[in-house]
């Protein structure tokens, strides 16, 4: 069969049909059993305190604000939940409940405070929500052993064609995001990345030379732009995943992005031969519990048009950058949830005041806020006006001395002086002390309020 028959066949194409089960089973037991070890690695890291008990205060996405902020006891709960979840996901036990469970706990998770916000989370989120509706536990699982439900040999053809959809559109995207002019002709962030490992022993050296930063960059895009249909070909598919274990694990040790790569390496084994998978599982779980050989019936129609919107949505979503004419790296309006991976190096400074009147008092950014946390507002125009926001509030109605005289401010004023660095630039003025922060709306608008980019 020639490459292209490949991909007109391949699940990414073609959704009609059955599949053999044990590629779906084989995907649930990797995703869950990642899931558990990044949940166990989270907690042992001391993590669920530092980052979600001893903040004074947290950063809410637009529209979730409603969400409560459990107490200590339910954090803690949410992430024992979501740990089961996670358990129940990779032995196929109370599958449906416990992808559920995992999804509702590990997403309630994420939406508490986007200082913490990764691609790789969003995208776990997501494929928590796709297992829900998918017969993963329909072979390898105990819900098949303990007679909980029926096993069968295939399942339908969408199930894997979903997951596939997925990974292909974090691939493709994050590609097309990488056609930029910092990442193609400047080769930045990753020259100033690569420095940082200039201490390796042997190829330190190597790390310091622009033409290895050119190449990563360009390697980079081609990788992400084309790697789905280089693993969806039979022939060239060894030489696929040899780049994406390589690839991803280099990164791993590069750079501090957490599990993703872990996450992508996992993800790539759908495009595995669904032989391959059930031998694979045989030879760990020994012959396969499924006798029957029946096509799973329960949740095969799901209506075309919930998978049509997901799509939909999925395609489109990343593209509302559109909607605002500012620029996308410097003021990041519907930057986030856009598969930009490893785009950009910003960082930034800013000094926040209390003013009314004649009084003026600057607050110290970390009487409030931990360091990780004044790191990533110092340089997010929305987490800056959250920020501004909660000042306003909780100095309201205050009595503060300022060089020996006390001052009470009623209904004060906040101004901040923010600069900010993008991509190895001169540091330039983010947003100027003039502009009174309490009287800009925490919207979906343009950002008049932030300095333009001045090259």
């Amino acid at each position: 069969m020639t490459g292209i028959n490949e991909l007109k066949e391949s699940p990414l194409f073609k959704w009609t049909g059955s599949h053999n089960s044990s590629s779906l089973a084989f995907y649930r037991i990797c995703f869950g059993f990642l899931m558990f070890f990044s949940i166990t690695r989270f907690a042992s890291y001391g993590w669920i305190n530092e980052l979600y008990i001893v903040p004074e205060f947290h950063f809410s996405y637009y529209g979730f604000e409603w969400l409560p902020y459990p107490s200590s006891f339910w954090i803690y709960t949410l992430f024992v939940l979501a740990f089961i979840g996670a358990l129940g996901i990779m032995l196929g036990l109370f599958y449906r409940f416990s992808a559920i469970i995992f999804f509702l706990c590990f997403t309630y998770i994420e939406l508490l405070d986007k200082t913490y916000y990764l691609n790789h989370y969003y995208f776990v989120s997501l494929i928590a929500l796709i297992l829900i509706f998918l017969p993963a536990n329909s072979a390898y699982s105990l819900d098949k052993r303990f007679g909980f439900i029926k096993g069968s040999s295939t399942v339908p053809r969408w199930t894997i064609s979903i997951l596939i959809f997925q990974i292909t559109v974090v691939y493709f995207y994050a590609g097309l995001a990488k056609i930029n002019y910092d990442w193609v002709i400047e080769a930045q962030p990753l020259r100033i990345w690569l420095n940082g490992a200039s201490d390796w022993p042997l190829v330190g050296n190597l790390f310091t030379q622009d033409w290895v930063a050119y190449f990563f960059s360009w390697f980079g895009l081609v990788y992400d732009l084309f790697i789905v249909f280089f693993l969806i070909v039979s022939r060239t598919r060894p030489i696929a995943f040899s780049l994406v274990f390589s690839f991803h694990f280099l990164t791993w040790l590069l750079f501090p992005i957490g599990v993703f790569p872990w996450v992508m390496m996992v993800g790539s084994l759908i495009f595995l031969n669904p032989e391959t998978h059930q031998k694979i599982l045989e030879r760990i779980l020994g012959r396969s519990m499924d006798n029957s050989r029946q096509e799973v019936s329960k949740l095969k129609n799901i209506p075309k048009v919930l998978i049509s919107i997901f799509i939909i949505i999925q395609l489109t979503f990343p593209f509302r950058f559109l909607l605002y004419e500012s620029d996308l790296f410097w003021k990041e309006s519907a930057y986030r949830f856009g598969w930009r991976v490893m785009l950009m190096e910003k960082a930034g400074y800013a000094n926040f005041y209390i003013e009314e009147n004649d009084a003026s008092f600057e607050i110290p950014n970390t009487r409030h806020l931990t360091t990780f946390q004044e790191k990533q507002m110092s340089m997010q125009p929305d987490m800056i006006l959250q920020y501004a926001h909660y000042l306003g509030e909780i100095y309201s109605d205050t009595t503060m001395e300022i060089h020996g005289h006390k001052f009470n401010f009623a209904a004060p004023e906040v101004h901040v002086e923010v600069y900010v660095t993008l991509n190895g630039r001169t540091s330039q003025l983010f947003v100027d002390r003039s502009v009174n922060l309490m009287e800009v709306p925490y919207d979906l608008s343009e950002r008049d309020w932030v300095e333009d980019y001045k090259e």
